[in-house]
């Protein structure tokens, strides 16, 4: 397993990341499998954990808690805060008030005094940015975390909190982790870039393109629409949509790289992810001991410059073959009221 620094803190972490997402309600729900799961990654040369209080409603968490039992010391631990849980207007975002009373639940469930990256795991416009760095400062000055992050922030709201922790002398985000593929390389163009200037670690989430680089999902084969990611998310897999023909003709091209180099379609696409020189670790998300397995598989395997240039051809660097659904979209293109004037404002006629 390689190592490399998180983000300029001096911590060392392994290039493959634990993801938690699915252990639990939404995934494997035998927490004693989902644990031993956990130990085999361990065991592997795996010591950065990825998790969050919203995934299967803490229960990820709780189960993460559970398998560090006696292993905590060795372990990098990482999780989020953000999205709403429970009932009422003030449970999610990223307000002061937010943040310190859910650190708490999440140090409560993940059975630990400290957590060694608390990420904000998507932007809040309602939120003074200045509010949310000031807790995370707090947060790292009272030690109950070593630093913090963001997750699917857009390129110019990481560069503003960059500047206003600057400015008012507060602690930085030292990570971003956004998505990135063999099918959706878009963070490219900007988002990496932007990251390697400002000396921010990165974690990439979702190489497997939510599937469609397991190998499982082939041109020849018939896509089931009603199990699955498949069922959940319809606009992602629906064959007569030209953004789904086009990831099944990238597959089968991709699919003759992986086999030239004697691998699996899933053992490259993890490889490639942890190419870029700005990313720090890839997070994939098992469910099952099988699917640990195949991953750790290409956790040795470089990609050389000939099967990168193979790769270009195929996906261009920059490119997103589909609209990339990360879990956010910006408040001006969903509101409607943020890009009109109001009558009153609109001039005379």
């Amino acid at each position: 397993m390689r190592y490399r620094v998180l983000g300029g803190t001096g911590i060392e972490v392994s290039v493959h990341c634990l993801g938690t997402m699915m252990f639990g309600a939404i995934g494997n729900t035998d927490h004693d499998d989902s644990v031993r799961i956990i130990h085999a990654a361990l065991d592997a040369g795996i010591n950065f954990v990825d998790t969050a209080d919203m995934y299967s409603a803490g229960e990820s968490e709780e189960i993460v808690g559970k398998a560090l039992r006696g292993r905590r010391d060795d372990v990098v631990l990482a999780t989020k805060v953000h999205f709403p849980f429970g009932e009422g207007p003030n449970r999610g975002g990223n307000s002061r008030r937010w943040i310190t009373y859910e650190v708490e639940q999440s140090l409560r469930r993940l059975r630990t005094d400290w957590i060694d990256l608390y990420q904000i795991h998507r932007p809040d416009h309602r939120t003074d940015i200045e509010e949310t760095l000031s807790v995370l400062t707090d947060l790292v000055r009272a030690g109950k975390i070593r630093a913090f992050g963001s997750s699917a922030f857009p390129p110019a709201d990481i560069v503003e909190a960059h500047h206003v922790a600057e400015r008012r002398g507060l602690h930085r985000f030292r990570t971003e982790q956004p998505p990135y593929s063999l099918l959706a390389r878009g963070i490219e163009t900007s988002a990496l870039p932007t990251c390697a200037r400002l000396g921010m670690g990165v974690l990439t989430w979702s190489p497997l393109a939510a599937g469609f680089l397991s190998g499982k999902i082939r041109r020849d084969q018939e896509i089931d629409m009603n199990r699955g990611r498949a069922a959940l998310q319809p606009q992602r897999f629906d064959p007569s949509l030209p953004a789904t023909q086009r990831k099944l003709d990238a597959v089968e091209e991709l699919v003759k790289v992986a086999g030239d180099l004697g691998r699996t379609l899933p053992e490259l696409a993890v490889a490639f992810a942890a190419t870029h020189p700005a990313v720090t670790s890839v997070i994939t998300g098992p469910r099952t001991m099988e699917h640990l397995t195949a991953t750790l598989k290409g956790a040795s395997l470089v990609l050389d410059d000939a099967t990168l240039d193979r790769i270009d051809e195929i996906v261009p660097p920059g490119t997103d073959l589909y609209q990339v659904d990360s879990a956010w979209s910006s408040p001006w293109m969903t509101d409607a009221r943020l890009r009109r004037r109001s009558p009153e404002d609109r001039p005379a006629a």
